[in-house]
This record gives structure tokens, sequence and C-alpha cells, in this order.
């Protein structure tokens, strides 16, 4: 016997053997999933500690287009930032391991930045939003 539970939220199957005792309520699948909300608004934060700031999405953003970039160049294309904002957020996005830093052995000593492979996973987010920057920028002002 199947029996499809369907709620605002969520929908379940749950199929009976024919002395099944097993009772699904309603409550007990709005219960699941408000935790599986929870878990999700909990999983935005943690992204959003790592991303957030005026700087992070832009500076991900020069390094995901151009795959490994200097310093001095991450400054150009990050317009406004100072050398000083752009080394501290450089080193966040380090430390949670979204960017690798490589000392080049140059004269004068260069850097270099590329994406890890766990920063990669961040391309599809940045297309996203650059699609969507672009749609948005033409339903506003229709350019």
């Amino acid at each position: 016997m199947q029996y499809t539970f369907v709620t605002l939220y969520l929908k379940v199957t749950v199929t009976f053997k024919e002395q099944s005792n097993l009772k699904v309520t309603s409550s007990m699948v709005k219960i699941q999933c408000m935790q599986d909300n929870k878990q999700r608004l909990k999983a935005i934060q943690d992204s959003m500690d790592v991303l957030s700031g005026k700087w992070k999405i832009s500076i991900i953003s020069s390094i995901c287009y151009y795959n490994k970039r200097r310093f001095s160049d991450i400054l150009n294309d990050v317009v406004g930032i100072s050398n000083k904002m752009l080394s501290k957020e450089l080193k966040e996005l380090e430390v949670n391991k979204i960017i690798n830093r490589t000392v080049l052995e140059t004269q004068p000593i260069t850097v270099q930045y590329e994406l890890t492979e766990h920063g990669k996973t961040l391309q599809t987010i940045i297309n996203n939003l650059s699609e969507w920057g672009q749609s948005h920028r033409k339903e506003i002002i229709g350019k």
C-alpha cells in the first residue's frame, strides 16, 4: 500500500507493508521540513560569513575569470579597494581555503593567487551573479 502526503513545503511518499502500524502525520512532515529549512538557513549564514563584505565577491570574480592573478592585477580589477584591504581580504580567503597564494621566485618577488578546488565550486555562483546583474541592470535602467 502506498500513500502520498503533500504539505505546503514537502511531498512525502511512504510505502506500508500490509500489517505495518507506522503512522506519518502532517505535523511530523512539517517538523522535518522546518528542520531542513533551518539547516539550509544555517548553511547560507555560513556561506555569507565567508563571502560577505564589499570586496570578496569582486576579488573571487577577478581570480575566477582570469584563473591566476597577481596582487597588482586584482588591485586594478577591484575598483576602489586599498592595498591594505586587498591584503586583508586575500588572507581571509586563503584561511577559508577559497584561494591559494604562491610566491614566485622573480625579481622583484611576485605573488600569484588562484582558486583552490574548493574555491572553484563558486564559479557557477559567480557566473549566475554576473548574469543576474546584467539582467537586473536592463530591468532597472534599460542598458
